[in-house]
């Protein structure tokens, strides 16, 4: 019998850099919202014994460069084997979290069972996402992702402008340290650091500024930039904030 969940994206409102630790990850203070834009995972358990299988397909499954990372981790982890089908409609490397929401998906998927996969310090062995992924709704991130301190929920609408493009975390964070530490004047530290790894991103920028007559800000590490209100148009997708379940 198979079982279907949905890995909603997230898009980080804003996000600070307060340090570094001696290990060289970077500590934040963010704030992240999930939205309505879902993955959707079709997991059959296999029997005891037989490897993992992942297979992915979707609108967005062409971008995908390793499926077999976090999801097959997710489910190693708990020495669980299924056979998973990903419907991929988050972008990779976007900065909306979806490799992180489809291992959360795993985890809330082997907490019916097993509630240890649902603490916050063996999601973030995943990534620094996945803790927030798990709890979803809206939420106060600090440390390095692992502390999600929830918040409550304000609907919102958010238009999103994600390019076809792939921002690498570590690259944007090296650059980050690399230009000194610099604070960002529109809510987010790292936003400065992606334009300069990714010089492309200011024209997908520009656009939807020029377009919408806001100004953009850049979702975590990139490569999606966003604004406030409902403003459908070509590139772009609308999307509203979610609760965390339960609420």
């Amino acid at each position: 019998m198979s079982v279907e969940v949905l890995a909603p994206a997230k898009v980080t409102l804003s996000l600070r850099i307060t340090g570094v630790r001696s290990d060289g990850f970077h500590l934040i203070d963010a704030e992240m919202v999930t939205v309505d834009l879902f993955d959707r995972l079709e997991i059959r358990e296999c029997e005891p014994g037989r490897p993992a299988e992942l297979v992915v397909h979707g609108p967005e499954g062409r971008r995908v460069t390793d499926p077999n990372d976090l999801v097959l981790r997710a489910l190693a982890m708990f020495d669980r084997s299924a056979h998973v089908t990903l419907d991929k409609r988050i972008p990779s490397g976007a900065g909306l979290g979806g490799g992180s929401a489809d291992a959360a998906a795993i985890l809330r998927w082997i907490g019916r069972a097993e509630p240890a996969a649902l603490d916050s310090g063996t999601a973030a062995q995943l990534g620094a996402d996945v803790p927030f992924c798990v709890v979803g709704g809206r939420a106060r991130v600090t440390g390095i992702g692992e502390s999600v301190a929830p918040l409550p929920h304000v609907p919102a609408d958010l238009t999103l402008c994600t390019p076809p493009m792939h921002c690498s975390t570590p690259v944007v964070y090296a650059a980050w340290d690399d230009l000194g530490g610099p604070v960002g004047d529109n809510g987010n530290d790292l936003e400065p650091a992606a334009l300069v790894a990714y010089p492309e991103l200011a024209r997908f920028r520009d656009r939807l500024g020029d377009e919408t007559g806001l100004r953009p800000r850049l979702a975590g590490s990139g490569s999606t930039w966003f604004v406030e209100g409902r403003h459908p148009g070509p590139e772009r997708v609308v999307v509203s904030t979610q609760p965390a379940d339960g609420d």
